[in-house]
């Protein structure tokens, strides 16, 4: 498929000389290097003239900030070989960490440096405070003068990214969790070929798996840890009638959420049908040793490589009042303070990963989601459903499941890992549920009134 819009950019801008730059200086806003809860909010900075991007030749040489989602280092640099060929721009891919919470960490240290990157990539529960910080360029002028056609995003997806009426990143290495099952461990317990249509059903299923699982094994087995444990929780506490949040305000003291809490304290502490991985769960899985668990849609290419037995994938589980599942993964920003010239050259790039031929190829080496509608039954696809049914799992889910994360773990910096920290108390320690969300609240809402508040009021 032709990349043309990339290539009308690059000729675009080739033949203009470049004016006074202005609009460099007007862009540079001092970002804050803020903790990890992030920096103050509500900058006074005025509002950063529009540029004129058909005046502007994009640099000749980028960096790029990735953790190689889904172990797809080998595929980036076959992007940026092909990127390089068509637009002679260059591109130094960077692994500025082993996961999305330490590339923002360090994303967040480079901010007052000449170290930022032109291109990193901006997971669900950090973009936000990134934009906060005015750390990040609104995309939506650049993405219409490259022609990107935005429209054609995934727009569960591309939304997630929307505030203040523009787009402060665009989708790349997208997820929601999957229910992972070991077909050959169902077919020796009886069970049918599927996962289970709700957790109680899994509870059923249990003493027929336990069965069949080696010993030590488990019929299903989870991990926790920052931007995971709190991202699969999300369909257990909306399987119980309760959220973490309405809105900004927490909800965590209400009957329904400390049920949600109660449902996963009893699942490994009651019934012993879960039990907690040391490390990753999806290696426990694909080891043999646990018959089910929860992973990322992006981990579903290195489960099927890694298995020495049939890979099944289903919903999540509903629970009494339903459930749902949220969406995940990372995005692609651009840094507020780099010149015009190298955010052209960034747009470019981002534009050509995330086109319909590069995310279904994205998609196909790793189990993400494409994040083009148009790419969703493209011939790359549908050859893949045909292949590997794994696949198609994630993008029939996001459209029939998939629901709006619960507004604190991703716009209030820092909730994330606080939430994740009273789940870890209760599954790792058996705490009582109320006790460990109110040991959470307090730090919470003071992450809220010091690092959002500030900033919404700002906007009134």
């Amino acid at each position: 498929m032709s990349h043309s819009p990339a290539r009308r950019a690059a000729r675009r801008a080739r033949t203009v000389v470049v004016t006074a730059l202005a609009a460099a200086t007007a862009l540079t806003i001092t970002a804050c290097a803020g903790p990890s809860v992030g920096a103050t909010a509500g900058s006074d900075d005025a509002t950063a003239e529009a540029v004129d991007w058909s005046q502007v030749e994009p640099a000749k040489e980028i960096t790029w900030w990735s953790n190689h989602p889904g172990e797809s280092k080998v595929v980036e640099e076959k992007f940026i070989d092909e990127f390089k060929a068509e637009t002679g721009i260059s591109v130094n891919l960077v692994t500025a960490g082993a996961d999305y919470d330490e590339v923002a960490q360090r994303f967040q240290a480079a901010s007052q440096t000449d170290e930022l990157p032109d291109l990193v990539i901006a997971s669900d529960v950090w973009w936000f405070r990134y934009h906060l910080n005015d750390q990040i360029m609104p995309l939506d002028d650049v993405m219409e003068f490259l022609d990107a056609d935005a429209a054609d995003f995934q727009p569960a997806l591309y939304s997630d990214y929307e505030y203040d009426d523009q787009h402060w990143a665009v989708p790349y290495a997208r997820s929601t969790p999957l229910f992972y099952y070991n077909k050959d461990l169902w077919a020796g317990a009886g069970l049918p070929d599927r996962g289970p249509e709700t957790w109680a059903e899994l509870e059923e299923w249990d003493a027929s798996l336990k069965k069949e699982v080696p010993e030590k094994g488990s019929t299903f087995g989870l991990s926790t840890g920052p931007s995971w444990g709190a991202w699969w929780f999300e369909n257990m506490i909306w399987g119980q009638g309760g959220a973490y949040s309405d809105g900004f305000e927490l909800t965590l003291d209400a009957p329904e959420a400390i049920a949600g809490g109660q449902f996963v304290h009893d699942l490994f502490h009651e019934s012993g049908v879960a039990t907690l991985s040391a490390d990753d769960a999806m290696a426990d899985f694909s080891s043999g040793l646990i018959a089910s668990t929860i992973g990322s849609t992006g981990s579903l290419k290195g489960a099927l490589d890694a298995a020495k037995f049939d890979v099944g994938t289903a919903y999540l589980p509903d629970g009494p009042q339903g459930g749902g599942t949220p969406t995940g993964g990372t995005g692609l920003a651009i840094p507020s303070s780099k010149t015009p010239e190298e955010q052209l050259a960034a747009a470019m790039f981002l534009e050509f990963l995330t086109n319909t031929e590069n995310t279904a190829a994205f998609s196909q080496n790793t189990g993400y989601m494409p994040v083009r509608t148009s790419a969703v039954e493209s011939d790359t696809m549908t050859k893949t459903y045909e292949q590997t049914p794994q696949f198609r799992t994630a993008v029939d889910q996001l459209a029939d499941k998939a629901r709006k994360q619960d507004d604190v773990r991703v716009f209030v910096p820092g909730a994330d890992a606080l939430l994740n920290e009273a789940l870890e108390q209760i599954v790792i320690e058996g705490t009582d549920p109320k006790t460990a969300f109110e040991s959470v609240t307090p730090r919470i809402e003071t992450a809220y009134t010091e690092n959002v508040e500030p900033y919404l009021g700002a906007q009134d």
